[in-house]
């Protein structure tokens, strides 16, 4: 069994900055890719970004805003969210698929951190 921690949420101005974490704990081989998703109210969720080996990939709405990053020795990942505007309010979600030592791919969600941006 895995388990995602999510942290670093809360209430920031529009134009602040927030880092989120998600650290991974658990019994599995390797993890694989990861990546942070977002809800907004009424709306369905959708990918921030993901990290595969040394590469990152952003939807449009971030890309130079946001900056996934990993810690491998601590099972980590962060997104660092800076100039943050009133549209980027949502929960975020981190996602991430591993390897289990039985040679199957399992993927796991964070239990989500609400990010709200005030004007």
């Amino acid at each position: 069994q895995v388990q995602l921690v999510e942290s670093g949420g809360g209430l920031v101005q529009a134009g602040g900055s927030l880092r989120l974490s998600c650290a991974a704990s658990g019994s599995f081989f390797s993890i694989d890719d990861m990546g942070w998703f977002r809800q907004a109210p009424g709306k369905q969720r959708e990918m921030v970004g993901f990290i595969s080996g040394g590469s990152t990939e952003y939807a449009d709405s971030v890309k130079g805003r946001f900056t996934i990053s990993r810690d491998n020795a601590k099972n980590t990942m962060y997104l660092q969210m800076n100039s943050l505007k009133p549209e980027d309010t949502a929960v975020y979600y981190c996602n991430i698929r591993i390897h289990t030592y039985f040679g199957s791919v399992q993927t796991y969600w964070g239990q989500g951190t609400q990010v709200t941006v005030s004007s």
